[in-house]
C-alpha cells in the first residue's frame, strides 16, 4: 500500500467542510481517512488537521449524516490514483513532495 508521508497540502486551500452540528459521532471519518485529519470529542467530529486533507472524498462518502462535504478527485489524492491509471509517476502539482 502506498503510504503518505505525513505533511500538508498547500495551506488553506483544501475543500474539506464538516457540519458539527449535523454529526453523530459514529467515528467514521476517523476510522477512513488515511490522513488522520479528524477526531472525535465529545460525540462530535472535529477537523483538526485540515493542510493534511488530500480530498479523497473516504469521509464524505461514509458520513451517513451527510455532515462532511469535499470536492474529491482534485489534489493529492487524484494524482496518486490518476498515476497508477496511467502507469506514470503520481503527481498532484502541488509543490509539497507528497506524491
Amino acid at each position: 500500500m502506498f503510504e503518505y508521508p505525513i505533511k500538508s497540502y498547500i495551506k488553506n486551500v483544501v475543500s474539506l467542510q464538516l457540519e458539527v452540528e449535523k454529526c453523530d459521532g459514529c467515528r467514521l471519518c476517523v476510522t477512513v481517512c488515511p490522513r488522520n485529519v479528524f477526531e472525535v470529542t465529545e460525540r462530535k467530529a472535529h477537523i483538526i488537521r485540515l493542510d493534511h486533507c488530500i480530498e479523497c472524498g473516504a469521509c464524505m462518502m461514509n458520513c451517513a449524516e451527510g455532515a462532511i462535504f469535499v470536492k474529491s478527485g482534485v489534489g493529492c489524492a487524484a494524482g496518486v490514483i490518476n498515476g497508477m491509471i496511467r502507469g506514470t509517476e503520481p503527481s498532484c502539482d502541488c509543490g509539497e513532495g507528497c506524491c
